[in-house]
């Protein structure tokens, strides 16, 4: 009994008289933030330190919670944290390996939001030293370079890849992280390739490592950092040039499946797709800056059905934003398919133009809006390139493209047939269309119409310059582009507050200028020159209505009178094909008393009336200005990258990866 009221009374003393103990790695953090020497009391501080479970949220918020004063006096401990966790690395004891890796992520983050309007130069100081950094981060990066490469824990690798997307993201542009020019110098790419290059390290890293690759080629970029763009690319491709054969399931086939598994079954509904702008970056970085990659864009392998794919269980914790999803495992861990002769054949290239026709379906939210603009721009440098070009209008390879449709009131829910085997450059301008039809409303999408027609002309430049004629229902593109200038007419008003409605015009009516005056070179049959005299003759009003809106327009004083003065000057062909033969039809239809001629009545007036017509042979009509990034899109790729590094940041947490999960990986491990 008395037993017991000494132990109610220890209890009871204890409870009242002393504050709850704090976990030991909470003390010896406070001990760091003095300005004495933590080894003094303890000369194995630091041994003992990394032997513990690290407190990510209470060191970051230790580090953010400093001020002028303080950052002075604790300057030494923080340099000496840092050097010692990157001593830590090089410790045969993993759980020690685990806990500096996470250490240092915490002192990037807690560093960088402590000062956010300082220097890189400042945050240097504080975390390493001036006179120490360039050691320092010579030696993090062999470290985390021996960590990837070597025969190590997955677990660990992906902690180094985390930590590494950390590092990259802890500021809002990427440009003015100052600790990039140390990892540049160092440089990490030939261990991101070793991750690319093997089956089973990119079935588990691959998307870290596309997104690491993606962000750094952008760091900056404009200012002499092209030896970095090039020495990654020209790595790959030499290892791809090796390992052909056995790189049928290489980088690029798992970048097909990373798009591809963020397709959404089909809906009566209107499609969401979550959007991934930081695979799409990698897409153009590659499709832009290495035109040997083309053939590997082309690169076919059997269709994998995602409908069908094995189910991935869903994660308790919530759905990651924007950039941060990772594809199926799934999906990436079958890089080699069993060749079915039954099976449809794809390639990274229609897997993209499937991603393309769910994405440009909705442009209103800014990530959408942003996505569609990346796939337009993919699509302009792929159509202005000749072996792309060669590719995709080659008649001995086809394909069958199903392209995702937008629901709409005026059409039919497109019924499942089977879709017919044809080149891809009939999806590419199939996906055109489907653009052009499904956007024109209040909020319009100006800068992707005028994308968007430009990808179409430079196709058709093609197709002219090499005389390919391609079995394409051309008449839907012009049925297409001819409402397009309905709507421009219809909406001339509100449309001209705010955007150059002549330019988008004018590319539109000389695109039709092409078919007029080269139209014998690549339509694929003389009917079908027949079918577009018909299609303007019918829909006349339009083109009429257009010339007198420019005319008067470009009569008047004003910021639009000279863009509008080149569509009158461009629509003369037009005009000219519908003054010739409309009074013919008018005249055959009175002659034989018919009220409303037939289609085949209006073209056996047309075909039996060319010789008397006059066109004028309008010059540049096949010339095209060829894509540029800069100046031009150098605005846009600025803040693409600065959206990602913001989304990649906010969720690549190293909690994500449960401290429970890896300590009890290495607690065996003494």
């Amino acid at each position: 009994m008395a037993q017991t009221e000494k132990k109610a009374g220890l209890l009871r003393r204890t409870s009242s008289s002393k504050k709850p103990l704090k976990e030991k790695v909470l003390l010896m953090y406070e001990d760091i933030f003095t300005k004495e020497d933590p080894t003094k009391s303890n000369p194995r501080f630091w041994d003992e330190l990394f032997l513990m479970k690290v407190n990510l949220e209470h060191l970051e918020g230790k580090l953010e919670a400093l001020d002028g004063d303080e950052v002075v006096k604790i300057r030494d401990n923080i340099n000496s944290l840092f050097h010692h966790c990157v001593q830590a690395l090089a410790e045969e004891h993993q759980i020690k390996v685990v806990n500096a890796l996470q250490t240092l992520c915490a002192l990037f983050r807690g560093v960088h939001q402590k000062n956010k309007s300082a220097t890189g130069f400042d945050i240097i100081n504080m975390l390493m030293g001036f006179d120490k950094a360039e050691l320092r981060m010579k030696e993090l990066m062999e470290s985390l370079d021996s960590l990837l490469c070597g025969d190590g824990s997955e677990s660990l690798k992906s902690l180094c890849l985390k930590l590494l997307l950390c590092l990259v993201t802890v500021t809002d542009n990427i440009s003015q992280n100052t600790i990039l020019e140390y990892v540049m110098i160092n440089s990490i790419f030939e261990a991101i390739l070793q991750i690319l290059s093997d089956v089973s390290s990119r079935a588990r890293h691959g998307y870290d490592a596309v997104v690491l690759l993606a962000l750094l080629v952008n760091y900056r970029k404009y200012e002499g950092m092209g030896r970095v763009i090039h020495h990654a690319l020209a790595e790959y491709n030499r290892q791809y040039k090796e390992k052909e054969e056995e790189n049928q399931g290489g980088f690029f086939s798992t970048l097909t499946s990373m798009v591809g598994s963020m397709f959404i079954a089909d809906a009566d509904e209107k499609l969401s797709v979550q959007t991934n702008e930081a695979i799409l970056l990698a897409l153009y970085e590659a499709v832009h800056l290495n035109r040997n990659f083309i053939t590997v864009l082309a690169q076919s392998h059997p269709e994998i059905d995602i409908a069908t794919a094995p189910a991935v269980p869903i994660p308790a914790s919530p759905t990651t934003p924007l950039g941060t999803t990772p594809p199926s495992l799934d999906m990436m861990n079958n890089p080699e398919l069993p060749l079915d002769p039954n099976l449809q054949t794809s390639n990274l290239l229609i897997t993209f133009l499937k991603y393309s026709s769910i994405v440009m379906q909705d442009t209103k939210d800014e990530h959408r809006l942003n996505s569609a603009r990346l796939c337009l721009i993919i699509l302009t440098c792929i159509a202005e390139d000749q072996y792309a070009d060669a590719f995709l209008h080659d008649d001995n390879m086809n394909f069958r493209v199903n392209l995702h449709r937008m629901p709409m009131r005026h059409r039919k829910k497109a019924v499942d047939k089977s879709i017919p085997s044809r080149p891809l450059v009939c999806a590419v301008l199939d996906l055109m269309v489907e653009f052009i039809v499904t956007h024109m409303m209040k909020e319009f999408p100006m800068d992707l119409y005028v994308r968007c027609v430009q990808i179409i002309h430079k196709l058709i430049c093609y197709q002219k310059k090499c005389r390919v004629r391609i079995h394409y229902t051309w008449r839907e593109l012009w049925s297409a582009l001819i409402n397009l200038l309905k709507f421009l007419l219809s909406n001339e008003t509100s449309l001209l507050s705010k955007h150059n409605i002549f330019q988008l015009a004018l590319q539109v009516v000389n695109l039709f200028n092409m078919f007029i005056t080269y139209g014998d070179t690549f339509l694929p049959t003389p009917s079908s020159y027949d079918e577009l005299y018909y299609e303007i003759i019918r829909m006349h009003q339009v083109f009429d209505n257009l010339y007198c809106m420019v005319l008067r327009v470009s009569a008047n004083a004003g910021p639009w009178k000279e863009p509008a003065s080149k569509v009158t000057q461009a629509l003369v062909n037009a005009r000219a094909i519908i003054n010739h033969f409309n009074p013919k039809i008018e005249s055959y239809a009175t002659v034989n008393h018919i009220s409303q001629l037939s289609e085949d009545q209006v073209l056996e007036v047309v075909r039996t009336n060319y010789d008397t017509l006059t066109l004028k042979l309008q010059d540049g009509l096949d010339q095209f200005e060829r894509y540029s990034e800069q100046p031009r899109e150098a605005g846009f790729f600025k803040e693409l990258v600065r959206s990602i590094s913001l989304n990649v940041r906010k969720n690549v947490s190293l909690s994500t990866m449960s401290q429970d999960v890896l300590l009890k990986e290495f607690s065996s491990i003494s």
